[in-house]
């Protein structure tokens, strides 16, 4: 299917018929650019480039012992100059253990094909285990930027220390990616991100910079999209810098969707309409392995990374599965929605996998890496009444309660939610019952702040205040931008608050706002 014919496909009348037949359409697509060769003999070889098509940079993404997958994108308006944008394109890739490349290890072909907008995924395997290499890409004259990755350490073995970075929440308008920049001179291991790479609307007041067109629908929009949060420069260096674990949370489809339930007036074959090109979008942008079992708007992400013995994280999706929000959404007084039993976060399929990895983890540390806040942040209103975050775990409170007794019951070695969205730090200790502030901890929560959304925010507010005064599990608030490091040894885990003055201006210095640390074998934070 030409590109032209695809985009038509997207803006073709919504019916539960389109939506199947995109699906199949979409496995084609993605089996396109998945498998090395498989077009060879179709694809065209470029020789002398006009200009750099390689403008939105080079990633690598989820590491296991002796893979990674790397990642590029071939700028359109060049390949376009050549005549050669309906064409699939053969691109070259180069693995080295210097940046030098004097000593090339691995070397390869990748098809990068018009129908996923020349995105190139090359899954790399044969490396060593727990290494540090190089690479670039090569198209005709133009060689891409280098970028640095990292192999998992193999699952059995014991290593003394792992470095790694959270961040989530970039709304390109309200502010520069100074965080980015710094988070780039670290070297971590691993950067993970937890959602809201791109907005999918503008929103807010103070704008200081603009990305293209209205809010986006259609495959063109989240592509064009992409292409203006990717084109920052210090998202670009963060992402050569080390590799990255991504999931998805609302905005990279629709503020606050569930399943197929939009937040304005779409029919659930409309927003899955829109959920299939917001995830073909998601897929063709990121440094991320071929989903298993995706189908048009159905795209598996959730999945596991595992560093020695020492850390296994557990990559979730709280959007795709989820029953819609109760009570209208919001802050709310529970309801008789709210108390249903039925309703789920995360899926059957997922909470089943989820639960059972919990059940058998051996490593030192488990992790959630994840969306939406787990620890309760109610709140009470002026006339003394409960509120609930119905986006939140706590608007669900029955699958949350089942999470906490699976950590419990199955004695997880020390778990640690990692969590995004809400543009803000917090640090809070988990336990079997939020009501009870003697209840016993179970894990711990590190919630970090937005690298740019909302703007400049405040070391604290009177919104935060209030919710920590009602919820005495909850240790540490602060609302400035930034992200968080944590360090794992086999003893101890270290988490880092990094803030910035201000986003609104590029380039802040960054400073530690304040540090956690969390015992092995006590669960739980510590202000160190």
């Amino acid at each position: 299917m030409h590109s032209q014919q695809w985009q038509d496909h997207f803006n073709a009348p919504y019916s539960r018929r389109r939506v199947l037949q995109l699906g199949t359409r979409l496995s084609a697509a993605l089996a396109l650019g998945a498998v090395p060769g498989l077009l060879h003999g179709a694809a065209r070889r470029l020789t002398s480039l006009p200009a750099d098509p390689f403008t939105l940079g080079v990633a690598s993404g989820d590491p296991t012992a002796d893979s990674v997958v790397l990642w590029t994108r071939l700028a359109n308006a060049v390949l376009r100059e050549m005549g050669a944008d309906q064409d699939a394109i053969e691109i070259d890739y180069e693995i080295s253990d210097s940046e030098s490349f004097r000593n090339v290890l691995r070397s390869g072909v990748i098809v990068a094909p018009a129908e996923l907008g020349h995105s190139a995924h090359a899954e790399v395997r044969g490396l060593q285990a727990d290494t540090v290499y190089y690479y670039r890409w090569q198209l005709g004259n133009v060689t891409s930027p280098t970028g640095r990755t990292k192999t998992a350490p193999a699952a059995d073995v014991e290593i003394p220390q792992f470095r790694f970075a959270f961040a989530s929440c970039q709304q390109y308008e309200h502010g520069f990616y100074t965080a980015y920049r710094h988070m780039a001179e670290e070297d971590f291991d691993l950067i993970v991100h937890l959602g809201d790479y791109i907005y999918e609307s503008s929103w807010g007041e103070n704008l200081v910079r603009a990305h293209e067109g209205p809010e986006i629908r259609s495959l063109a929009d989240y592509r064009a999209r992409y292409n203006s949060y990717k084109s920052d420069l210090d998202l670009q260096a963060a992402h050569a810098s080390a590799p990255w674990a991504v999931t998805w949370d609302d905005h990279e489809v629709d503020n606050n969707y569930a399943a197929d339930i939009g937040e304005d007036d779409q029919t659930p074959e409309q927003l899955l309409i829109r959920r299939a090109a917001a995830y073909q979008a998601f897929y063709e942008f990121m440094p991320i392995r071929l989903p298993v079992g995706r189908q048009g708007p159905a795209m598996p992400i959730y999945r596991r990374l595992r560093f020695g013995t020492l850390a296994e994280f557990n990559v979730l999706d709280t959007r795709q599965y989820r029953s819609d929000q109760a009570c209208g959404d919001g802050r709310k007084p529970s309801c008789e929605e709210h108390l249903d039993t039925s309703r789920t976060l995360l899926g059957s399929a997922q909470k089943e996998w989820l639960f059972n990895g919990l059940a058998t983890a051996d490593a030192t540390w488990n992790v959630l890496a994840q969306q939406i806040m787990v620890a309760s942040l109610r709140s009470i209103s002026e006339t003394g009444e409960e509120l609930w975050p119905m986006d939140l775990w706590d608007g669900y409170p029955f699958e949350r309660q089942e999470l906490l007794d699976v950590l419990d019951q199955a004695g997880t070695p020390n778990p640690v939610v990692l969590t995004g969205d809400i543009h803000s730090n917090w640090a809070a200790n988990l336990q079997l019952d939020f009501d009870n502030e003697n209840s016993k901890i179970v894990g711990s929560e590190f919630v970090g702040t937005s690298i740019s959304s909302g703007g400049d925010g405040r070391d604290m507010t009177n919104y935060g205040a209030a919710l920590l005064d009602n919820n005495p599990h909850v240790k540490f608030y602060n609302s400035q931008r930034g992200y968080v490091s944590a360090i794992l040894t086999p003893e101890l885990w270290r988490t880092d608050y990094k803030v910035l003055p201000g986003v609104t201006q590029a380039g802040a210095d960054i400073s530690i706002r304040k540090t956690y640390v969390t015992e092995a074998g006590n669960p739980g934070i510590q202000e160190a």
